[in-house]
């Protein structure tokens, strides 16, 4: 995942709202809110503690074995009803507390294939294996942050049973970053194994906002993905005699430039619509021309017309190159990631208003949708009504001292990536909270 809410599919799921609920439960956010700071004041160094091993030993798309295992020890411990091995390394504890809402509350547990270079102590220097390679493994996304509030927000449920009736249904999914998790988890029989769909659903993502602000948005807040793998074949020679070649690296680079026409001459400029190259792989030696060069990227979009546009617009351009070139067909495949998340409009408004109740100006509504992705959108799909919110990540003076020097914090999946972890987590759970006892409360 990424930054959905760091700056700033549907029609079926568009067309789904929240199922009839009991009135506001939360009565007295303030007081509420109070409480749960003091649970927090007591949990706190324990979550940390959880968090730091969790940064420090990252794992990757369903390789989350001892992550899970720590999650699921955590839960079993708070009373919770554990099932691991869920679409392979999922992890759901389920909490049962009279008649009421099924409740969903999701985290991620994937790092990401990157190295870390953001200093901390506790900075991960795990390693795994990546297609077909070794590769450092790092949580630049804020998946620990969200597992830790994840944990918190239970821990802060068991401790307010008498506030609140339903059943719980934490849900730690594997493979976010990959856009496969939750899939696995459904074709496993989640529903089936959680005794039926969830009446709501909940997640959170951290960016490099404000730590202590939250962030939400009815409706589409982010993007629908598409993965780029494209194959130039050509025909490999010697550096030096171009002329006996069909030079597959002047392929890659002629298309990665001309894609772009496709986003700033074909596609309304009122529509949002992102190609990126993020991986050009070709050649042994500089005076080796290759045969083949291999073009990766990804593509991103909040409306289907503009992605079958640009998706026609990736393969037109392909084949444009190939024929300039007279080179033979490329291998072109584009992959389905996620869909766009859509946030139901009554859980919306409903839950806005608690924060707005609980913390005052530091809830703010987003008018824009993030332009990254994430597979939550399946739970959404499925029939789950949900809210997917953010929640900032720095700490204010930081931010500010950015902002008055011109310079942009690090965002999601950068080296640097590395949110303040108190005020990160502890408005995490006290927002998840809010919003879970806004559908269960008493």
């Amino acid at each position: 995942m990424k930054p959905l809410f760091a700056a700033a599919a549907l029609a079926l799921v568009l067309a789904t709202s929240a199922q009839a609920a009991p009135q506001m439960a939360v009565k007295n956010e303030p007081a509420t809110l109070k409480v749960i700071d003091a649970q927090l004041d007591r949990d706190y160094p324990a979550l940390e503690a959880v968090y730091k091993q969790i940064h420090a030993h990252p794992e990757l798309a369903f390789q989350e074995v001892q992550t899970a295992k720590t999650l699921a020890a955590e839960m079993r411990a708070l009373g919770f009803t554990v099932l691991e091995g869920v679409g392979k390394t999922g992890v759901v504890a389920i909490l049962k507390n009279g008649d009421g809402p099924k409740v969903l509350i999701r985290t991620e547990m994937d790092g990401l294939p990157m190295e870390e270079k953001s200093g901390l102590p506790y900075a991960s220097r795990a390693t795994a294996t990546w297609r077909d390679g070794q590769t450092f493994v790092a949580h630049s996304c804020g998946h620990d942050i969200h597992m830790a509030a994840w944990l918190g927000t239970a821990r802060q449920l068991v401790a307010m049973k008498s506030k609140w009736k339903g059943t719980l249904v934490f849900v730690a999914q594997p493979a976010e970053e990959t856009i496969g998790g939750a899939k696995a988890m459904l074709a496993d029989g989640l529903w089936d194994k959680i005794g039926g769909k969830p009446d709501y659903g909940f997640a959170l993502h951290v960016g490099n906002g404000v730590a202590g602000e939250v962030y939400y948005k009815a409706g589409v807040i982010s993007s629908t993905s598409d993965g780029l793998d494209i194959t130039f074949n050509g025909r490999g020679g010697h550096g030096s005699m171009p002329s006996t070649t069909i030079d597959p690296v002047m392929m890659a680079a002629r298309f990665t430039v001309d894609v772009q026409s496709v986003i700033s001459r074909e596609k309304d400029p009122s529509a949002f619509g992102v190609v990126t190259i993020g991986s050009i792989q070709a050649g042994s030696a500089g005076n080796i021309i290759p045969d083949n060069a291999r073009v990766r990227g990804t593509v991103r979009t909040q409306d289907d017309a503009v992605r079958d546009k640009i998706l026609d617009g990736v393969k037109r351009t392909a084949k444009a190159v190939v024929d300039m070139a007279g080179a033979p067909p490329a291998d072109v495949k584009l992959n389905p990631g996620g869909k766009m998340v859509v946030n139901d409009q009554a859980l919306t408004e409903r839950t806005a208003a608690v924060f707005k109740a609980a913390f005052g100006a530091r809830a703010v509504a987003q008018t824009t949708p993030g332009s990254a992705s994430e597979d939550y959108s399946e739970f959404v799909i499925a029939g789950v009504p949900s809210l997917y919110f953010g929640i900032g990540g720095f700490d204010k003076a930081m931010v500010e001292k950015a902002a008055a020097e011109g310079k942009t914090l690090p965002s999601n999946h950068s080296p640097f990536f590395a949110p303040t972890p108190e005020p990160s987590i502890r408005t995490g759970v006290e927002a998840m909270t809010l919003a879970v006892l806004s559908v269960t409360g008493k």
